[in-house]
């Protein structure tokens, strides 16, 4: 029964996959449509500082403000130093 059931989720995977691909022509992008106006590529330095830096700094911003604005108490935080165990009965006797 399993292999039926992963037979029919890999053929429609794989029936999904090649709809979309075609459907989604890359000829379709060579015409333009009406009011379409493109700009100036982004040159490298750009793009770079677009998709990489800034989330790399967005993520920086946000981890410092969470650190600097925690006000959550020392003895709520589980630390090697406030971890309390129970002593072994063996121990007693």
């Amino acid at each position: 029964m399993d292999k039926k059931n992963a037979l029919r989720a890999g053929a429609l995977a794989a029936g999904t996959t090649l709809m979309m691909l075609l459907m989604s022509s890359p000829a379709l992008a060579l015409t333009r449509d009406d009011g379409d106006d493109p700009g100036t590529g982004l040159s490298v330095i750009e793009t770079l500082g677009l998709y990489v830096l800034a989330p790399i700094a967005l993520f920086v911003v946000i981890a410092g403000l969470v650190m600097v604005l925690d006000r959550s108490k020392e003895e709520h935080r589980v630390t090697s130093r406030n971890i309390k165990t129970r002593p072994k009965a063996d121990a007693k006797a």
